[in-house]
């Protein structure tokens, strides 16, 4: 697929949509009351192509139609106005692209007076770049870590002492991966694993869509023998970065950074670029008292590979036009395939999971 040509149009589109798109009067709902609205599910996600309805869907597309996010609240404090549905309780959002914007559009709704999320469950569903030894396009990983791939020191690969693997290493060391890890400074977030673990057994055995032309494409990936199965469903933690990165250099190093990071509890599965952010307020929120921390899941949807298909270089896998990108629809749907069972079971159950998390007894 021209994952080029995705990653300009999402950008230039969200841009488009960031700087010139008017609030419209009488299409925003405003808030007559001063009860906050109690809400049970905050699905987060990342991008919108276009319009939020009726045309080429992006990640938040799907969730606004299918789960019925029909009244309209005002978020000018951030990239885009939040939608709710008032009978179910369930709130969606857009971040917008990169771990600047989830960090401030998830502090903003979690400060903002209008919405009480003390109880709320938070879901990040978005796509990614996975690693074809994990998994094939399509599949969607529950991850149990997030880690950031930004906060570091780096020297080019150019000037790298001899005995160096890689110019990336940990903020407050002297070199690539010293035994005694650095503290962390929001390099790495775990979260709840127990909910990861009922997350991924609930939804585990759901049907996933497959697609002919990435069924052709995938089989040219005969190194890796997960990315040549259909699209599953499994636990694998992401790696979040502001620079789309693409290679095996660069795949080599992720590997690595989250292994070294979670120290070797977790294993690098999902690129994207927004996660710890998230993470990051939902934890100063949560001491705050605003939101739950534990109540945090993560699932990413494979639209691409971190990798290139045999045969191909790392620019021209990242450059060359003309490939077929029929994975991002691929991924939006298994997204909302796996992320929607999730959501709809804790709506259909809130007088249990209100008070409890959904693994407890």
């Amino acid at each position: 697929m021209n994952r080029l040509f995705i990653v300009s149009l999402i950008v230039f589109l969200a841009a488009c949509r960031e700087s010139s798109a008017p609030h419209v009067a009488g299409q925003e709902e405003l808030l007559t009351t001063a009860a906050p609205i109690a809400v049970k599910v905050v699905v987060v996600n990342m991008f919108e192509l276009g319009e939020d309805e009726g045309d080429a869907a992006g990640e938040f597309q799907l969730w606004k139609e299918r789960q019925q996010l029909s009244q309209r609240f005002a978020f000018p404090q951030s990239h885009h106005d939040l939608f709710l549905n008032p009978d179910t309780g369930v709130l969606g959002m857009v971040t917008g692209m990169g771990t600047n914007r989830s960090s401030s559009a998830i502090m903003a709704l979690g400060l903002d007076p209008r919405f009480d999320l003390s109880k709320a469950y938070w879901l990040v569903v978005g796509i990614a770049g996975f690693d074809p030894e994990d998994a094939s396009i399509g599949s969607a990983a529950w991850a149990e870590w997030v880690v950031d791939g930004d906060l570091g020191h780096e020297i080019d690969a150019r000037e790298l002492p001899q005995d160096w693997t890689t110019g990336i290493f940990p903020l407050f060391s002297q070199g690539p991966y010293p035994e005694k890890r650095p503290p962390n400074q929001g390099e790495v977030f775990h979260l709840n694993g127990k909910l990861t673990d009922w997350a991924y057994e609930f939804t585990k055995d759901t049907e996933l869509p497959d697609d002919p032309a990435i069924a052709e494409s995938r089989a040219l990936f005969t190194q890796y023998p997960k990315a040549q199965l259909p699209p599953q469903i499994l636990k694998g933690d992401n790696l979040a970065g502001m620079t789309f990165w693409h290679g095996q250099h660069l795949n080599r190093w992720a590997n690595q950074w989250v292994e070294y990071w979670t120290e070797g509890q977790g294993q690098f599965v999902s690129s994207a670029m927004e996660d710890t952010g998230t993470a990051q307020s939902l934890f100063y929120l949560d001491r705050a008292g605003k939101a739950d921390y534990q109540r945090l899941m993560v699932l990413r949807t494979a639209s691409n590979f971190t990798v290139p298909a045999p045969g191909l270089s790392a620019a021209e896998s990242l450059l060359h036009e003309g490939e077929s990108y029929a994975g991002l629809a691929l991924a939006l749907e298994s997204a909302y395939r796996v992320g929607g069972k999730v959501v709809d079971e804790l709506v259909n159950n809130w007088s249990d999971y209100q008070h409890r998390l959904p693994y407890e007894e």
